[in-house]
């Protein structure tokens, strides 16, 4: 994996941050992962998408660990012998069940298949001691379709810094990271640009040669729609200090990185009007129907009225204060010692 996606950069992350408050070793399967992970003693187990994952704890036992975190929902817990803490990050899957094609055949066979009740899902977190997840949204869902009897502990997401990184006139671009799935709204972005002549839209993500086609087809200016295929953290910094907004349109998130990412430099965020990005966004976000293409470049044209950019990219900033990794390191380690503690063992002697 050359880039973080969501569930990586949160689980490299919190790792960080929990070696500030105890013994920590990360579980690998791929010695290429240490590129994107801190600098911490490592095991090199089987992969998650091994049919070994079922016994993972036949590897673990060994190495006594006081507590083990996964930043998935899908570790095995056969025979383990030491408290499980899941991480659930969202129910996207339930109302879209498209697995992210990146996944081998059998496995994508069997997540739709997993997808199809949430009985599953019940099982899989009843087995752990504690569950995090990335947002109150996430928690108020879960406990709406009864997943899980074991204690759930909000973890949320947070960007990297805080740093007012724009210039303060912006170029008419909007820039869109995350992938490319239909649940996404893309094409309601690209629609929009046919309202917005002046604007130029930023696709930065990887994407399939057939998906970016197809985008095309929906533009009669596919010229002032660049695809990025991929960018850096300095080439995605760059993009968000000299935009008008960052533009995220998803009908379902668990969190939504790029948005509070977006508004810990200072750019304003223009989201579809749903629960979690209420929750992230907060105040200081720009709410449309993320269905209409028309709404959407109302929002965008608005931005250009005295004052109102300046506005939203202050406020933007002022929000994203409210997330930082150092709180969340706090609240993750906090939760997973007293969960050692009620198992009888000595907080943070061995290792998380």
């Amino acid at each position: 994996m050359d880039f973080h996606d969501g569930i990586s950069r949160f689980g490299a992350t919190l790792a960080t941050e929990l070696a500030q408050h105890a013994d920590v070793t990360l579980l690998i399967h791929d010695e290429r992962q240490l590129q994107l992970l801190p600098d911490l003693p490592y095991l090199v187990v089987s992969a998650p998408t091994s049919p070994k994952e079922l016994f993972i704890w036949l590897q673990l036992n060994r190495h006594q660990p006081d507590v083990v975190f996964s930043p998935m929902q899908t570790m095995g817990s056969w025979f383990r012998s030491a408290p499980l803490v899941l991480t659930l990050h969202d129910l996207i899957y339930y109302e879209h069940r498209t697995p992210p094609r990146d996944l081998p055949a059998f496995v994508r066979v069997l997540w739709r298949l997993y997808h199809l009740a949430y009985w599953p899902q019940r099982l899989l977190l009843n087995r752990a001691d504690l569950i995090f997840t990335v947002s109150e949204t996430t928690k108020t869902l879960m406990s709406r379709h009864r997943l899980t009897k074991r204690p759930v502990v909000v973890t949320p997401n947070a960007p990297q810094e805080h740093r007012y990184a724009v210039t303060g006139s912006p170029k008419k671009t909007l820039l869109y990271m995350g992938s490319f799935m239909e649940y996404k709204n893309v094409a309601t972005l690209v629609r929009a640009m046919e309202l917005l002549p002046d604007y130029q839209l930023h696709l930065l993500s990887k994407i399939t040669p057939a998906k970016r086609a197809a985008l095309e087809d929906l533009s009669s200016a596919p010229q002032r729609i660049v695809f990025h295929n991929g960018v850096s953290d300095a080439e995605y910094e760059q993009l968000l200090s000299e935009t008008t907004a960052l533009v995220h349109l998803s009908q379902s998130e668990g969190y939504g990185m790029p948005v509070i990412e977006a508004m810990a430099l200072g750019v304003p965020v223009l989201v579809n009007d749903i629960p979690i990005f209420r929750e992230v966004a907060g105040e200081a976000g720009i709410f449309v129907d993320g269905t209409k293409a028309r709404e959407v470049a109302a929002a965008v044209t608005m931005l250009a009225e005295p004052g109102l950019w300046v506005e939203h990219s202050k406020a933007a900033f002022a929000h994203a204060q409210r997330y930082t990794w150092a709180r969340t390191g706090t609240i993750a380690a906090t939760a997973l010692e007293k969960l050692v503690g009620r198992a009888g063992l000595e907080p943070a002697t061995k290792g998380l």
